[in-house]
């Protein structure tokens, strides 16, 4: 990373005219970066929110973004939280009914070589598997899940696993991500974010720490070389 880049990486995030930086590889959140999963996940969690007393907007503020388990450890302090969390994989892995694939998502996975991308989510493998099928998005054999970390977003442990897998280190490599949490994780990594405003507002996603803020995949193109990848932004 050159001086301007560190000097840009400490002060405010670019949003227009961002043009391009140097990357080993892309690692990119799922849900919100490469597809939109959110009426499921307004329907599993409110259900369950519901069940439990809770105000669903709030436990669905809370969800997303995190792994399933440390949301149902936050409301139900006291229970038992894998019977809990299975049932929630249970039903989500069950409703997967409006997963779209995002704008940009398929075309960039599409350009990237396969060694230089890979998926860290707060999904459990089965359910990444599941959502990844329903949009029709390849499954990476790096991909790293809740099922495969033991502290997930905000904390950098996904980020720095998946960047491992692919024989990197997480502060040579780019994180896509579209929750506060993640973009925490990300900047906990050591990686260069990119926040896209999918979901939420950008201000969040700035106090959170991204480097960059684009709309979605579509503003993001990808130019390989030998050593590295050039990621340009529109």
């Amino acid at each position: 990373m050159n001086s301007a880049e560190r000097t840009q990486e400490r002060g405010s995030p670019r949003r227009s005219g961002l043009g391009a930086i140097q990357s080993s590889a892309l690692l990119f959140d799922l849900d919100g970066v490469l597809i939109d999963s959110t009426p499921a996940v307004q329907r599993v969690w409110s259900k369950w929110a519901m069940e439990h007393g809770f105000d669903p907007i709030a436990v669905v503020a809370h969800a997303h973004g995190r792994p399933s388990l440390s949301t149902v450890r936050h409301f139900l302090p006291v229970a038992d939280h894998e019977l809990e969390n299975r049932e929630l994989e249970r039903r989500e892995i069950e409703d997967t009914e409006g997963i779209i694939v995002l704008p940009g998502a398929m075309k960039l996975l599409t350009s990237l070589p396969s060694h230089r991308w890979t998926i860290a989510t707060s999904c459990t493998r089965r359910l990444a598997e599941a959502r990844l099928r329903a949009a029709g998005l390849p499954i990476p054999p790096s991909i790293v899940t809740a099922s495969d970390v033991t502290s997930g977003k905000p904390d950098p442990e996904p980020f720095l696993k998946a960047a491992t897998k692919l024989g990197f280190v997480a502060s040579d490599c780019a994180v896509c991500e579209d929750a506060p949490a993640g973009v925490l994780a990300g900047k906990a990594s050591g990686a260069r974010v990119v926040a896209l405003l999918t979901t939420f507002p950008e201000p969040e996603l700035c106090a959170a720490g991204a480097d960059f803020v684009v709309n979605s995949c579509a503003d993001i193109s990808v130019i390989e070389s030998a050593a590295s990848l050039t990621v340009h932004f529109k």
